[in-house]
């Protein structure tokens, strides 16, 4: 053997993988200047160009609200919509990407009033009977130019994302032309009749001092002061009852003073009982002290003399009680040991024990009746079907203007409501108990209003109404989600839609839409009993708010109530709209829209705004209807949000789209969940624990969030942090290695398939994979299944590539000569292989598909002689060759593999070898398919040797024979370690 100083090097003849594509991405850096390029060039106009005349997808962008940065739930939800449209366009359909903002709405109206705040300014009256006009004018132009600034500030955040849309011409719900569509779709519904104006009780903000919908409303754990209260029975057609007390109770202590009658459940079994307290007496004292202490407890507890006997459900008779000896255990009675209530069947009644249905024609009288006026009217206990036994006393006390149950059931007997709260929450000046001169008023939803010792508890109990009371009742309760503050049910004048009004067809408006949803598509299904259990048990849609940031309720009203129904006026308004955007509503121009066939004076024009989620539910209608868009068309295919939006954008839009058209706006809904903290914990700013996507952006680049949000399973509540973030980026690495290895192996390669002549059995194999996932990719794609469709390239790229395909055929690659069939087959594979790879990834890692697309091709990112310049983004759908191959025999050898590579591992930990290409193998015969030569399994399992055995077990030993000095490879045709193997010396000479 010669000394190896003397050895030459054979490094220069080995032909090594060439690229200029760095391994270090530098994404945050990149990044950048590739979506510059992208605007420059006009992408997205180059790909709706290279895509017309083909069909059609159409996905419609649910709106945004235009308030503040871009959070990471936003993220998530524009790169899935991306996602969709990248996909479909790349599979050879037209599918464009109009973005969308919402921009009115209260929660800019409070920027603006904080604004006003901070500057001291006098904010204007902008609704109700001293409003004006030229003051709301000049309010709403602030609102539409802080909407305007976000609305700008998101779309380049979107733009630095890798979203690629319409950002030139997106849709906004404040433009002029959007504002006169939604006035034209809700007098579509004026002219048909389903529109009408009702007292009801809503949902009402009394920090806000508007009406919200279902979809503004957010439920919070909170603890509330628990009450019963005794009310005196005075009429009754069972004679026992009349003075005996009928039992409420309730968790809204603040409804009492517009109590107007009692429900009792007609199939519940009801008990008249006696109360008896009952106090030891403390050692050494009289014996009357018991007797006293009784009496005094008695007091202590708001009881008169006589309210001893009342009536309860039989069903909660000992949560009753309970109830009140937790009331009475906080009482200190002077000379009581332990004082407690029980309750026994009342005395000399015979029975006791009545069907709800025998209290008919009952009256009670309310706890303050001595207040005269409204509180003197008997209290009727009326039949409810909602009355049940699951808490309380099975009595329950109605106040129409506050609940749904209580309205219409009140409305049944004639009771109307009296509007007694205002629209800040306190009871109005001229109201009997707890009006402007009672300095104790305060708003309802204020909890001290409410206390065991507030106003309302401490009357009840001087009145003897009061039984018990405690603010420790634990429960859900509705909160703004804007001002996070408690919410009422309050009766006001409002504008709806009716649910359950027949249609033209005969059918209404509930079954139509409910026919829809079960004819739309739902991924994942289950959002169709979501949205489904919300449309069938929901109220009529409240379209009116009081506020001045929104589209005006156009309709002209007569003094009796009813609405003008007029076409000629109504295209007089939208012609307005579309010209001046909503300010076209004020009173300067009620005598040109009634015209001449009307007279302005018998007419008050609606003041009311309309909920900003029937601006949104009319976006389909501006959009994909208007021709502003003339690549979109209506229906869309796809309506694509979070799952909160079953109860607002998807529920608005279909029955907005219903009401009109008869049918939902869409095809298809697409719902994603929640994207949590590291911990699974619901991201809040107090708790610290928000991931902001602009600073990631900043940190590890666009893509990494890109591959992120599309590893997740996005169906459900998923998770983002730190050391998730980390594993992601290592993911990043291997599929950005994966593409460096291919730029290099490629590097000066110009052949095509036709070139390669017969594949060897292994590309062919490698041809059957990609095959396979191209089939499995392409449905994950068409069921927007994007984490089966990211993990499956990952894994294909790792386990199929890298660690097989790669490892195996590299030898070929830096060794074999340039004529060599088997490398000039492997590296046509690979260029396959490339196009097909960098096309997959391109809808999930755009910069980076760009970057090696580019990196291969330079000439692309120069103008042609169109001037048009190239992208990876303009290419569609690889065409991958089908092969017949032999699985079973592959799966066979690859589980060899893996049996040896294991086999071969504790040798190399103990140094016995040092790589794969000194082990000698001996496997299982048994284990060696038909047809397969102990050469090929030494080159597959990358070995010096590969012998086979009778036995059953894979066996490593050194080989002894000499090291070539270019490929490395230890051979019997190797004279000594540093010399040529016979295929080495061939490709040198």
């Amino acid at each position: 053997m010669s000394d190896d100083t003397t050895q030459r090097d054979y490094r220069d003849t080995v032909f090594l993988p060439k690229t200029d594509f760095p391994m270090k991405a530098g994404l945050p850096q990149k990044e950048p200047g590739i979506a510059a390029r992208w605007e420059q060039i006009g992408l997205y106009d180059a790909l709706r160009t290279a895509r017309r005349g083909r069909e059609k997808f159409i996905f419609h962008d649910g709106p945004p609200y235009a308030n503040g940065d871009m959070h990471i739930g936003h993220a998530l939800n524009h790169i899935l919509k991306d996602m969709v449209c990248r996909t479909q366009n790349l599979l050879g359909k037209d599918a464009p990407y109009v973005p969308g903002w919402d921009c009115h709405g209260l929660p800019i109206e409070w920027k603006v009033e904080e604004q006003y705040r901070k500057e001291k300014k006098a904010k204007p009256v902008l609704t109700g009977a001293g409003r004006d006009e030229a003051a709301v004018k000049a309010f709403r132009d602030e609102c539409r130019a802080y909407a305007q600034h976000w609305v700008d500030v998101q779309r380049s955040q979107l733009k630095r994302l890798g979203i690629m849309a319409d950002w030139d011409h997106p849709y906004l719900t404040m433009q002029k032309e959007s504002e006169a569509v939604i006035v034209a779709e809700l007098l579509k519904l004026a002219e048909a009749g389903n529109l009408y104006r009702g007292s009801k009780p809503v949902m009402w903000s009394p920090v806000e001092q508007t009406a919200l919908a279902e979809a503004e409303v957010e439920y919070e754990d909170i603890t509330s002061t628990q009450i019963d209260v005794a009310f005196e029975i005075v009429e009754s057609l069972i004679p026992e009852l009349v003075g005996a007390h009928a039992v409420i109770w309730t968790t809204t202590p603040w409804t009492i003073p517009v109590n107007q009658a009692l429900a009792y459940g007609p199939e519940v079994e009801y008990e008249l009982l006696d109360i008896v307290y009952e106090a030891g007496a403390e050692e050494g004292a009289s014996p009357q002290s018991g007797k006293v202490a009784t009496a005094e407890a008695a007091e202590a507890a708001g009881l008169p003399d006589d309210c001893t006997r009342i009536l309860v459900a039989k069903e909660l008779v000992e949560a009753f009680k309970a109830r009140l000896n937790a009331a009475l255990s906080k009482i200190n009675v002077e000379g009581a040991v332990g004082p407690t209530v029980e309750v026994f069947p009342a005395l000399g009644v015979k029975g006791g024990r009545y069907k709800g249905a025998d209290l008919a024609g009952t009256l009670a009288r309310h706890p303050m009746h001595h207040l005269g006026g409204f509180y003197a009217a008997p209290r009727p206990l009326l039949p409810g079907d909602f009355v049940t036994t699951d808490s309380g006393t099975g009595l329950v006390h109605m106040a129409p203007d506050h609940g749904e149950d209580d309205f219409e059931l009140c409305k049944s007997a004639g009771i109307n409501p009296v509007f007694a709260v205002m629209d800040d929450g306190r009871y109005r000046d001229d109201w009997g108990w707890l009006g402007a001169a009672d300095e104790r008023r305060m708003s309802v939803i204020n909890p001290k209003f409410n206390a065991p010792d507030g106003p309302i508890c401490a009357d009840l109990r001087e009145a003897g109404a009061l039984l018990a009371a405690s603010a420790d009742y634990a429960h859900s309760y509705p909160h703004s989600w804007r001002s996070k503050a408690k919410v009422i049910f309050r009766c006001t004048p409002q504008w709806f839609v009716p649910m359950d009004k027949p249609l033209g067809d005969g059918t209404t408006l509930r079954d139509t839409a409910i026919a829809e949803i079960a004819r739309v598509q739902f991924t994942p299904d289950k959002g169709r009993n979501r949205i489904g259990a919300m449309v069938e048990g929901r109220p009529d849609w409240v379209l009116s708010r009081q506020r001045a940031w929104g589209v005006p309720i156009t309709l002209f009203v007569r003094p009796d109530g009813s609405y003008l129904q007029d076409a000629a006026v109504n295209a007089r308004i939208v012609a307005a709209v579309n010209a001046e955007g909503m300010d076209a509503w004020n009173s300067a121009n009620k005598a040109a829209f009634l015209g001449p066939d009307h007279d302005p004076a018998e007419f008050e024009m609606v003041t009311d705004i309309l909920d900003v989620w029937f601006d949104s539910g009319c976006t389909h209608a501006f959009v994909l209807e208007s021709g502003r868009w003339p690549d979109l068309q209506w229906p869309a295919d796809l309506y694509l949000e979070g799952s909160d939006q079953h109860r607002g954008w998807f529920q608005s839009s279909l029955l907005q789209s219903c009401a009109t058209r008869g049918r939902a706006p869409y095809d298809q809904i697409l719902t994603h969940g929640f994207t949590m903290d590291a911990k699974g914990k619901k991201m809040s700013k107090s708790l610290g624990n928000t991931v902001d996507p602009i600073k990631v952006m900043e940190t590890y680049g666009a893509d990494i969030i890109r591959l992120w949000a599309l590893s997740v399973d996005f169906t459900e509540d998923h998770r983002i942090g730190d050391e998730i973030l980390k594993g992601v980026g290592d993911q990043y690495r291997k599929l950005r290695n994966t593409f460096r290895y291919l730029l290099g192996a490629l590097d000066g390669f110009v052949g095509d398939m036709s070139d390669a002549g017969q594949l060897p059995e292994l590309e062919v194999y490698i041809l059957a994979l990609l095959a396979d996932l191209d089939g499995k990719l392409r449905a994950a794609a068409e069921a927007y299944d994007f984490n089966t469709y990211t993990r499956l390239l990952v894994d294909f790229c790792n386990e199929d590539l890298s660690a097989f395909f790669f490892d195996i055929r590299k030898d070929s690659l830096y060794c074999d000569g340039p004529d060599s069939v088997t490398r000039n087959a492997y590296r046509t594979v690979l260029d396959l292989l490339f196009h097909a790879l960098v096309r997959y990834a391109a809808p999930v890692l755009v910069f980076t598909a760009e970057e090696v697309w580019l990196s291969r091709y330079p000439e692309d990112g120069e103008a042609d002689a169109a001037g048009q310049r190239g992208s990876v983004h303009l290419l569609e759908w690889p065409s991958v060759p089908g092969v017949v191959v032999e699985t079973a025999k592959w799966e066979r050898l690859r589980s060899l593999r893996d049996q040896v590579n294991e086999a071969i591992e504790p040798l190399r930990r103990d140094k016995t070898i040092r790589s794969s290409l000194e082990a000698e193998v001996v496997v299982p015969a048994a284990a060696v398919p038909e047809g397969v030569t102990d050469a090929q399994l030494a080159e597959l399992f990358i070995t010096a040797t590969v012998t086979r055995g009778q036995g059953d077990t894979v066996t490593v030993s050194k080989s002894h024979h000499h090291k070539c000095g270019r490929c490395w490879r230890l051979l019997p045709d190797v004279a000594e370690d540093g010399a040529l193997c016979g295929r080495c010396a061939e490709v040198v000479a």
